[in-house]
């Protein structure tokens, strides 16, 4: 999988990038080493937010990005209740103070909160217009919530919806994405192996991914991410606070699934009925 472009930015970006939810829990000179390993593999999309480890996620990522700034697509978030026009302002400084840069490549509503979207959006736009952030979008919005989002952006101005994705949970696919691919917003997927829940081996739709991955000399996990984003509007944030964890992710991007293979990937992990609620962690 080649470099694809991130909704209406301009940017070209890898599809399969990392995350970092949770690394501070993680040995912290392990995790640097992993991110710095998925930049020389040319996983340039980081991501990462506020909320994480209240900042320390961020921390991390900076030491792990400092003196390769240009070659990161670096996203981070703000919190639902700091997104007020000045509490935006204010923690998108104190994020890039931790990420120790001048700039984020887009900054994201974490959900929706009790601040009017206009409010925020406005100062996403003063952000924009200083130089903080080169783009912004949202995250965790539905359908409904993103048409009210459209009607008090200015056009063509949301980026990203970052929403939960993976084989046990395809609830977008119903909406979401081709709402987004119709109006050039990309899709991030977060937690794309679930929450401790990756299809067991011996599982049925374990089965399926095995045998596909052996036919591939690949790993289940690869296949799971080339699965993903096999449509170009998708991009998918798997984090890794290991070495090898983060070069098993990338070895996804040499992968091509067939439209058999594809197929039967649908028919062992299928979407389900269109939910009511969008599911989101």
């Amino acid at each position: 999988m080649t470099k694809r472009a991130f909704g209406k930015t301009g940017r070209l970006v890898s599809p399969i990038g990392q995350g970092s939810w949770n690394i501070e829990l993680s040995d912290r000179a392990q995790a640097i080493a992993a991110l710095r390993r998925g930049l020389d593999l040319g996983l340039d999309h980081i991501d990462t937010a506020e909320m994480y480890g209240s900042g320390r996620s961020e921390e991390i990522v900076g030491e792990a990005i400092a003196g390769r700034r240009d070659a990161v697509f670096l996203v981070s978030k703000v919190l639902p209740h700091n997104a007020s026009k000045a509490g935006a302002l204010r923690a998108c400084e104190h994020s890039l103070k931790r990420l120790r840069t001048d700039r984020l490549d887009c900054y994201l509503l974490h959900w929706r909160g009790s601040y009017p979207l206009e409010e925020t959006f406005a100062a996403f736009e003063t952000l924009k217009r200083d130089g903080k952030i080169l783009s912004w979008g949202v995250s965790n919005f539905d359908v409904d919530d993103l048409e009210e989002a459209l009607a008090a952006a200015p056009a063509g101005a949301i980026a990203c919806n970052q929403l939960l994705y993976h084989l046990r949970e395809r609830a977008i696919e119903h909406a979401l994405i081709p709402f987004c691919e119709a109006r050039g917003i990309a899709i991030t997927a977060y937690s794309p192996f679930g929450q401790e829940d990756f299809p067991a081996a011996m599982s049925p739709g374990g089965r399926v991914l095995a045998q596909i991955a052996a036919g591939h000399g690949a790993s289940p996990r690869q296949i799971a991410l080339a699965f993903l984003t096999r449509m170009s509007s998708v991009f998918a944030i798997p984090k890794a606070a290991k070495p090898a964890h983060v070069e098993d992710n990338a070895g996804a991007l040499a992968l091509e699934l067939t439209q058999d293979e594809i197929a039967r990937l649908d028919q062992a992990f299928p979407r389900g009925p269109k939910p009511r609620s969008l599911p989101m962690l």
